[in-house]
């Protein structure tokens, strides 16, 4: 779209959806840093670590879209709503990832 959101129900900005994809490109590069952990047969407790991160990186992208959703709803209730994407839908996107 021409104004920098795109269709997915709940609207994000350009920047927004170039964050998320950073983000997502960070946790690619942990996953596969894990496999070659594996593969050279590093430390349990390092690998471990680096399972983590990658959890917690993948979390953070999750929860930036619920955050967008929310802000979303709270800002324009029946528009969110009307594209499918009510409060509750929302509070239910967030409890999935908790």
């Amino acid at each position: 779209m021409s104004d920098g959101t795109t269709t997915t129900g709940i609207q994000l900005s350009d920047a927004e959806i170039a964050d998320l994809h950073r983000r997502l490109r960070k946790v690619e590069g942990q996953l596969r840093g894990l496999q070659d952990m594996l593969a050279t047969g590093r430390d349990c407790r390092e690998v471990v670590t680096q399972i983590a991160a990658a959890n917690k990186a993948l979390e953070q992208v999750g929860f930036l879209l619920v955050s967008a959703g929310l802000t979303a709803c709270l800002q324009d209730p029946e528009g969110t709503a009307a594209r499918g994407y009510g409060l509750s839908d929302v509070q239910r996107m967030f409890l999935k990832l908790a």
